[in-house]
């Protein structure tokens, strides 16, 4: 499920690794990857959120977690330094 996107005026890699920096200073566990697309992976005990480019020209931020707990904490970190739309009811991913 998508439950936010990020708005920027930049290519998606252009603002990788300033994402990662921003989110390793406040989640540990994280992976991250620019190759074609970007991905950020941040796992929290049993809940895993996903920030990535796959399927759109902006950062999306998805999680399959039903409570989205972890993703409501990123979705915080991210709107100190980004715009971001958040979804009222998140959006299915085509795959869902």
């Amino acid at each position: 499920m998508i439950y936010a996107e990020l708005h920027y005026d930049e290519h998606y890699s252009e603002v990788h690794s300033r994402l990662v920096e921003i989110l390793k200073s406040e989640f540990p566990d994280l992976q991250s990857g620019l190759q074609g697309d970007s991905w950020i992976w941040i796992v929290e005990g049993n809940e895993k959120v996903e920030i990535d480019s796959f399927s759109s020209m902006k950062h999306q931020i998805k999680s399959s977690s039903p409570q989205a707990k972890l993703v409501q904490r990123v979705i915080d970190t991210l709107s100190k330094g980004f715009c971001l739309e958040v979804y009222e009811k998140p959006l299915l991913e085509p795959h869902e």
